[in-house]
């Protein structure tokens, strides 16, 4: 059944691409006029006003500014870290919306489903919008529903990520971005994709079941769609209420924050690909409760593999064994200048597990984990010619880089050595593939 919130796409893309391209293109010619024109602008006050212009606007723009932020210099830092605000700040849809939605969805009688559906949005995201309601057995539940047009607004906001992408390399060429944008496109149109998302989150229920310090919700399946989907509703806390919390609850919550994420990983080559700080809360025995399985990214078995080559070369300064690794990640005809280059990125990633010590996973520069760092890559690699960012590094830079800086906002110090060598110790790349196999095939999920 279609919603009319659905309907009239032409009239939503036409003013989609408008509101988008204007705000977009305004950015454009304002970063262009200074770095080639030396015009000043009042960085801040622009992009506040490119905030304003895109505040309220639904869609996967929110997404893709996080992840510029973790690509040195795609944007100027007043940029990103506004726009990285919009995600958060985005107003949810009203009520009648919600009913037209709903009826969409369950059909006339949907509100007889539930005891209690709570009018009010609980949380506004992205691409939807979650809302608590109580079940007739008892249960709490939470309802995410998706907003209208999401499949339209991705292809409005790709292009203008296209328009963002060519301009930079106009200016810089060092990074090639054509896979980093081929990446998101791809993830982007999955999370559009609820029964796929259930799908992810019953496989996360059953890659961490051993976890006693990660929780996972049900899936509410005779009440999810492709557009809405209906889980157990998890109580907790936010993590940043934490900060101030006695030494041993915040080391204890940065170890189950680490688990929840490396061991699907170094397990089953499989990542949550959205740390963001709404995907997850702190229960009252300072268990996680791991939300939102949008995005989650299979890698390669080869890929784990060269994580861990990546580590060990590192370690032992073994140059081949570097270069290796980053073949195996899909790092193409380097020259040794480069490779010097990116192990200055991968030391700064690697830093808080080469270490048989209790540390703080680092610091923050900026305003921005690994900032500082990157832009001293940046730099050098601009010297020496295009490098090619593959697909898998995206996703797998990110989560690196979000999680270190929970663990920076904790303040946890702990043993990362000890924490990641106890994870790798039955490392098996054969092993891993028949575990990944094995998963992705019980829950017929495709694999990337």
């Amino acid at each position: 059944m279609e919603s009319q919130d659905e309907k009239n796409t032409l009239g939503g893309r036409v003013k989609r691409y408008t509101r988008v391209s204007s705000a977009m293109a305004g950015l454009a010619a304002k970063v262009a006029g200074e770095r080639y024109l030396g015009f000043k602008i009042d960085r801040d006050k622009h992009a506040d006003d490119l905030m304003q212009a895109l505040a309220g606007l639904k869609g996967p723009l929110m997404k893709v500014a996080q992840i510029l932020a973790t690509i040195p210099e795609a944007l100027p830092p007043e940029y990103t870290h506004k726009l990285q605000q919009l995600q958060s700040d985005a107003p949810p849809m009203g009520w009648p919306f919600v009913k037209r939605r709903m009826k969409a969805e369950l059909g006339p009688d949907w509100q007889d489903k539930f005891e209690k559906f709570e009018k009010e949005a609980a949380a506004a995201a992205s691409l939807g919008q979650v809302h608590k309601a109580h079940l007739h057995d008892g249960r709490l539940a939470a309802c995410k529903l998706q907003y209208p047009e999401m499949q339209t607004a991705i292809n409005a906001d790709l292009n203008q990520l296209k328009l963002i992408f060519s301009l930079y390399e106009k200016y810089d060429n060092s990074i090639s971005t054509q896979y980093v944008h081929d990446e998101l496109a791809a993830r982007l149109y999955e999370e559009l994709d609820y029964k796929l998302e259930a799908k992810h989150t019953k496989m996360y229920a059953e890659m961490l079941k051993k976890e006693k310090g990660v929780h996972v919700p049900d899936v509410i399946d005779e009440l999810s769609t492709s557009r809405l989907l209906v889980t157990t509703w998890l109580e907790g806390d936010k993590i940043l209420n934490f900060k101030q919390a006695d030494t041993e609850t915040r080391n204890e919550i940065a170890l189950n924050m680490f688990r929840a994420w490396y061991v699907p990983f170094y397990h089953y080559g499989i990542i949550h690909g959205d740390p963001h700080l709404g995907n997850y809360s702190v229960r009252k025995d300072l268990g996680i409760n791991l939300l939102d399985y949008g995005c989650v990214r299979v890698f390669p078995p080869k890929f784990v593999g060269g994580v861990i080559d990546l580590y060990n070369a590192l370690r032992n300064e073994d140059i081949e064994l570097a270069v290796y690794a980053y073949e195996t990640w899909g790092f193409e005809s380097l020259s040794k200048e480069q490779v010097e280059v990116l192990n200055i990125w991968a030391g700064f990633l690697y830093s808080p597990i080469m270490e048989d010590r209790v540390r703080p996973i680092g610091e923050i520069t900026n305003g921005v984990y690994g900032r500082e760092t990157a832009e001293k890559v940046h730099e050098e690699l601009k010297k020496l010619g295009t490098v090619t960012v593959p697909r898998e590094f995206v996703f797998m830079d990110r989560a690196a880089l979000g999680l270190g800086s929970v663990f920076l906002h904790l303040k946890a110090e702990v043993n990362w050595y000890r924490l990641f060598n106890d994870l790798i110790a039955d490392f098996d790349k054969d092993n891993l593939a028949k575990a990944q196999k094995g998963i992705l095939t019980k829950f017929d999920i495709p694999h990337h």
